[in-house]
Parts: structure tokens; C-alpha cells; sequence
């Protein structure tokens, strides 16, 4: 790898973060980087400034905090192909990440990247459009216009500061009605997203080597509303059934996207796009990933394996 152009971004508001940003800016723009650093989070987005800067000519993002900073940086980023360098600082769970014990010598990680001893792992992403079909019910609220990404999930459910909100809504796949949901709203994830707000409802665990769609409603009204996954080919379309209600959004990894009106549906699809993380460790282990950062005890007695060597 050449890193002649490089991004840092850190979690807003953590000091060892900005610590971090500083000391990796100087030890790149020592090998001869253009280097920008910036705060990203619920306030904070340096990626349009990064792009437009580095002319969206960019050879590494360094994200340094947690999986919400990763997943800004993935919407970003997976369009023009950056290759992403996660590390734990500042971050909670860190599912998506380098432990920062794992990283602490950040000159043999630069030289590791430029003499090619890494991997680059490759992640489905999702993209969703909201599209007006109703002309009269949709010219009523707005029009909505261009596409969103995710790496973890779409998530249609409302929002209100006054009330909580049940959607009524009816899911669509490939033009073929699935079924109507009533609760809290519906979660469409990757493979990525299912050990994220999809394990929280109760939604299936999707082995993150794999191309899938998994669907989940969140609460629902019924017994009968379950989860499922879908392949990846396939399109989800997902329609609000209320004709005065205006309180449903369109989420994407956690952050509302956009508004979506009585006459429009959200058409969601698996993107062109990938998100490229590269790898460091040698050894990793999804299980155990699952098992360390989720908390996954298993059974509650265990026997021993007298036939295993």
C-alpha cells in the first residue's frame, strides 16, 4: 500500500482519542502523507471536509473510536473504495475493531501496511431509496430524492418527542406482499448488523462471511411475526400503512436518514458498494468475537469431550 493521502478520524470528545489522531498524523505525514484528522460523531461529520480536500483521492482511513465511528466512516467511504483501519479508542463494544492493545506499536502497523502484510475484508452493505408513489398523498409532505447506505441495518420505525408511536406497516419482497406488521417498526440488517439492533430483537445471528438480507420486527403486536432471512439478490420494499401519520423515519446504522410520508414506500436492496476493513491479526475468531463482545455463555453446564484429541 502507498499512503500518500490519508484521513484520521477520532471520537468526538475523547481525549485519548485526539491523542491518538495527533500522534498517527505526525508519524504518517513523517513517511510522507498528506494527512487531515477531524471529530466524528453524533454532532460531528469531517467526511464531507475530507473528501473535498484529499479530492476524494484518499489511500487510508484511520477511525479511531468504537463501532459507531466505523459504520460513519463505512457510509462514507465504501463508494470510492478506502480502505479502513479500525481501533478501539475511546469505543465501548468495538465489535467492528483492533483492540488498542493490539495496536499500541503504530510504526509497525505503517510498515506492515506498506510492505503489504495485511488482509482486507470485504462486508456487504445495504442501500435504500424512499420512492413516492401515492403524487397526491406524497406531494402533501415532501419529496425525497437520492439513496442512503448502511453497513449494519435499515431500520424503519418512528419518531416522535411527545408519544410513543406504533407503525402499521407491510413488507414487500421482490413485488410479493410477505405479511403487516404492528409495533415498534421493522429491521432490515447485513450479515454485519445481525449481531447489532437485530440480536437485541431477538433477530437471527448471520455469519458475517456470508451475502444475506435478515428482516426483524421490533415488538411486535403478534405471536406469529418472526424474523427471516432472505438472499442477498432479493428487494425489500416496506410501506406505511398509516394515511395521516408523518412520525416514521428511515434509520440507517442508528442515525435517521430521512423522513418517510404517507404515499412513499422505502425500497431497500443489497448495495454495489463494500466496506474494506483491513486486517492485522493473524488469528481471529468470529465465535469467539461473539462469545467476548456479546457475552455468549452458551449452555449453563458443561461436560467434558472425552473423544475430542
Amino acid at each position: 500500500m502507498k499512503i500518500r493521502k490519508a484521513i484520521v478520524a477520532y471520537k468526538s470528545g475523547s481525549q485519548l482519542g485526539k491523542a491518538w489522531a495527533e500522534r498517527c498524523s505526525r508519524e504518517l505525514e513523517d513517511l510522507g502523507a498528506k494527512v487531515l484528522i477531524g471529530p466524528t460523531g453524533a454532532t460531528d461529520n469531517p467526511y464531507p471536509v475530507f473528501l473535498e480536500s484529499m479530492h476524494q483521492e484518499i489511500d487510508l482511513a484511520l477511525v479511531l473510536g468504537g463501532d459507531g465511528a466505523t459504520l460513519g466512516a463505512a457510509r462514507y467511504l465504501a463508494k470510492l473504495g478506502v480502505p479502513i483501519l479500525a481501533i478501539n479508542v475511546g469505543g465501548h463494544l468495538g465489535f467492528l475493531t483492533h483492540s488498542i492493545e493490539q495496536c499500541e506499536d503504530t510504526n509497525e502497523i505503517w510498515e506492515r501496511l506498506m510492505s503489504d502484510r495485511f488482509a482486507i475484508e470485504r462486508r456487504m452493505m445495504l442501500e435504500a431509496k424512499v420512492v413516492t408513489v401515492d403524487k397526491g398523498l406524497g406531494s402533501r409532505f415532501g419529496q425525497n430524492l437520492g439513496s442512503f447506505l448502511c453497513l449494519n441495518e435499515m431500520c424503519v420505525k418512528p419518531a416522535s418527542p411527545d408519544r410513543m408511536v406504533t407503525a402499521s406497516l407491510e413488507l414487500e419482497i421482490d413485488g410479493e406482499i410477505v405479511d403487516q406488521y404492528h409495533g415498534d417498526g421493522l429491521i432490515v440488517a447485513t450479515p454485519t448488523g445481525s449481531t447489532s439492533y437485530t440480536v437485541a430483537a431477538n433477530g437471527p445471528i448471520v455469519h458475517s462471511g456470508m451475502h444475506a438480507i435478515a428482516i426483524t420486527p421490533i415488538c411486535p403486536l403478534s405471536l406469529s411475526s418472526r424474523a427471516i432471512v432472505i438472499p442477498p439478490r432479493l428487494t425489500v420494499s416496506i410501506w406505511p400503512l398509516s394515511a395521516d401519520d408523518a412520525s416514521l423515519k428511515l434509520w440507517t446504522d442508528g442515525v435517521i436518514a430521512t423522513s418517510i410520508f404517507p404515499g412513499q414506500k422505502v425500497d431497500i436492496w443489497m448495495s454495489e458498494h463494500h466496506a474494506q476493513f483491513i486486517v492485522l491479526r493473524e488469528e481471529y475468531s468470529y465465535y469467539q468475537a461473539l462469545r467476548q463482545k456479546l457475552l455468549w455463555t452458551g449452555a449453563r453446564v458443561r461436560y467434558p469431550n472425552q473423544y475430542r484429541s
